[in-house]
């Protein structure tokens, strides 16, 4: 450690806490959209937070619109897809809804409407060849007003060596997403777990059934707002009771 380090140290200031202040994972200050305030470590809000955390109160927030230049490759590709959707005489603006960097990673945010469009775009376009998507992926913001339920595409070119994300939001009220397995055929399973877990209808999946859950399960577990506990488990014949009615030994 050099004397100026030392000297910070002694003086009661973390000599890595300024050089770092901008790099801790997760850390977003006062950018991005506020969706919600978390109060404790876990959100308890009956008393049961036992963490030592139960007083802290911060905001919860998506990271914000970016600005150009981007940085490295990921200018390259957003006006190469904003170039390829005019082509086919539509609106970058009214596809693309908006573009974060955030953790040195490029997501683009898609209008529901047109992802079978960008999709495909994004896979075919010589400048583009994001010939793979690995998956689909559901988040469930009950804070985020008019967007509660979010899917994300993980595309990756094998060509380019090139990773983004594409994600698309759609409510509570309304959760109907395009399919796009007619793009990326190994989603066919993954829009599947993602509708079994989430609620997330993918109109137009070849066969749209639960992959997890049983066939008449009542609601999407993986929802923020889904019970936790009162639902009793058949396991080889044997009846588990909910974990709400099993004995304490507290």
């Amino acid at each position: 450690m050099s004397d100026a380090s030392d000297a910070r140290e002694v003086n009661g200031v973390n000599p890595d806490q300024d050089l770092n202040a901008e790099n801790l994972p997760g850390r977003r200050g006062d950018h991005g959209e506020a969706i919600r305030v978390q109060r404790g470590m876990f959100g308890a809000n009956n008393g049961g937070d036992t963490t030592g955390y139960g007083g802290l109160v911060r905001p919860v927030r998506l990271p914000g619109q970016a600005t150009r230049p981007y940085g490295g490759w990921f200018d390259e590709v957003a006006d190469e897809l904003e170039g390829a959707l005019e082509e086919q005489s539509l609106l970058p603006e009214n596809a693309i809804e908006k573009t974060v960097v955030d953790r040195d990673e490029l997501t683009f945010h898609i209008a529901r409407e047109h992802l079978p469009q960008v999709a495909r775009t994004l896979r075919d376009d010589p400048a583009l060849r994001f010939e793979l998507c690995t998956g689909v992926s559901g988040v469930h913001f009950p804070g985020d007003k008019g967007r509660e339920l979010h899917a994300v595409y993980h595309l990756r070119s094998i060509t380019h060596n090139r990773m983004i994300r594409l994600e698309v939001s759609a409510p509570d009220s309304d959760p109907h997403i395009p399919s796009i397995v007619d793009v990326y055929p190994t989603n066919d399973w993954h829009e599947r777990e993602t509708y079994d877990f989430f609620g997330l209808v993918f109109d137009g999946h070849p066969a749209l059934t639960r992959i997890m859950m049983p066939d008449d399960w009542q609601g999407f577990p993986q929802r923020k707002d889904y019970p936790l506990g009162g639902i009793p488990v058949e396991y080889k014949g044997a009846q588990i009771p909910a974990p709400d009615q099993r004995r304490s030994y507290s």
